[in-house]
């Protein structure tokens, strides 16, 4: 074969093989990182719904030790013409999609949340659960979520920390209010909560007791509401000014949180377009904001990390344009992301949390009006 002709088809093979992956996973080449993102291809036939069920919108999804993954969805947002077959709030699968347990609603001795919001299993099996009924606004006769709640991975109720409708504010160490996510961290045993509708921080917690620890707003500093900034859309982000280039001295919304195997917290903001960087202490180290492409706010939500020891990279939900974005830890640079807005599968709308298992692979979670759990297998 002559030279030229040999170049030109190793030319259009590479290019080929360049379109194949960024249709998998879109990469913007950053500098500060030398890593590659990796590529994911969907499963569509994941997971399988029995039973003619009907799911309400996915709120939360977490993965435990054995690469069971568990979806909490909200029955009470199922129109009431489907409602009779609401599928029970906490679902578990296997990697194979297939239903393995499913439990979860009121019952004696706790207060299930009014409007389910995160999902985790820690290390050692124990589910956790909380909500962010009440916001924006109570439904008339109704309270806040101000719980969080511990059960076995049968839905054996173990403990609650706080209660419905009690909370007095970012002081509090009793109760929560309208906490967004929970992540136990296994070295320390201990509870972080992203305690972010209603008050504006993180808290911990024993896992064993429920116990306060400690806790902290942004930057470290004491946890408080926004200062008022004139008028403005009800929970739009203060504008970021030459005085203030980090952004507002206190949280908007704090939607995630978790804790990597080296010991740093990571912390969604999500009104505030930032993601905060702090030790188990709550000593502040640094934050990023995510990269605004295509004119549309960035919305970060949710987080993940790659299974390998040092967790190279971190994932987090962007539910602005709907997409994932695949940050370089170490760096903390951007350096690709999955997915866009839209009905189809791989698509998203609206993506709120996600988690990933031992392999690699991702599960997502929508909201609103997609109202699924997707599942992204690792290439």
């Amino acid at each position: 074969m002559p030279t030229m002709i040999r170049r030109s088809l190793l030319s259009l093979a590479s290019a080929v093989m360049i379109f194949a992956i960024g249709f998998a996973v879109f990469v913007s080449a950053q500098q500060g990182s030398t890593l590659r993102p990796p590529a994911f291809e969907l499963d569509p036939k994941w997971p399988t719904i029995p039973n003619n069920w009907v799911l309400g919108e996915v709120s939360s999804i977490a993965v435990d030790a054995r690469d069971h993954i568990w979806v909490l969805h909200r029955p009470r947002s199922i129109p009431a013409e489907k409602r009779a077959n609401a599928a029970p709030p906490v679902l578990e699968f296997d990697t194979a999609g297939k239903l393995l347990s499913s439990w979860g609603g009121d019952g004696a001795g706790f207060d299930w949340p009014e409007r389910e919001h995160g999902i985790s299993v820690d290390a050692k099996g124990f589910v956790w659960i909380s909500g962010n009924g009440g916001w924006p606004k109570p439904t008339p006769g109704g309270s806040t979520d101000d719980m969080i709640l511990k059960f076995t991975n049968t839905g054996k109720f173990v403990m609650q920390i706080g209660k419905r409708g009690e909370s007095k504010g970012d002081a509090d160490t009793m109760n929560v209010h309208q906490p967004a996510d929970v992540f136990v961290h296994a070295p320390s045993n201990e509870l972080y909560v992203a305690d972010g509708y209603g008050n504006h921080r993180v808290i911990v917690f024993d896992a064993n007791s429920g116990k306060f620890k400690r806790t902290w707003g942004a930057f470290g500093g004491k946890p408080e509401p926004p200062a008022p900034t004139g008028p403005q859309a009800p929970g739009a982000a203060p504008a970021q000014t030459q005085a203030n280039p980090d952004g507002p001295s206190q949280y908007g919304l704090v939607h995630a949180v978790k804790v990597s195997n080296d010991g740093m917290v990571y912390v969604a903001d999500r009104v505030n377009d930032r993601i905060q960087v702090f030790t188990t202490e709550g000593k502040y180290l640094r934050q990023v904001k995510v990269t605004n492409e295509g004119g549309v706010t960035p919305v970060p939500a949710g987080f993940a990390f790659s299974p390998d020891r040092k967790q190279q990279f971190l994932y987090v939900v962007d539910s602005g344009p709907m997409r994932v974005v695949i940050f370089d830890r170490a760096t903390m640079t951007a350096i690709g992301s999955i997915g866009m807005r839209g009905p189809k599968p791989g698509d998203f709308d609206i993506v709120h949390h996600m988690a990933a298992d031992s392999k690699g692979n991702l599960y997502t979670a929508e909201i609103v009006t997609n109202r699924r759990a997707q599942r992204f297998i690792l290439k």
